[in-house]
């Protein structure tokens, strides 16, 4: 027996043409307030570097504060661990 035939992949219904365009739309307006943000932060970021703050140093500091802290922990005793049978502590 074979399947009843289905609509080929290049025509979509009027329902998933409506919800795709939804979609795509979300996505402009979420890309659109990402690029915001973005220039936000840069700003932020060259007035803490106009005051004296390393830039590298706060990215660093936003990334590990996003961590978990026990799995920060646990990298930083390897790293350590590391650098220590390297001889560079």
């Amino acid at each position: 027996m074979t399947p009843a035939p289905s609509a080929p992949p290049d025509i979509l219904t009027a329902t998933a043409q409506g919800r795709l365009r939804t979609i795509i739309e979300r996505l402009e307006r979420l890309e659109e307030d990402k690029q915001a943000v973005m220039l936000d932060m840069k700003e932020v970021f060259a007035e803490a570097k106009g005051e004296g703050y390393d830039v590298k140093v706060l990215r660093k500091v936003l990334r590990i504060r996003k961590q978990d802290k026990a799995k920060r922990q646990e990298e930083e005793a390897i790293l350590d661990l590391y650098l220590s049978a390297l001889g560079e502590v």
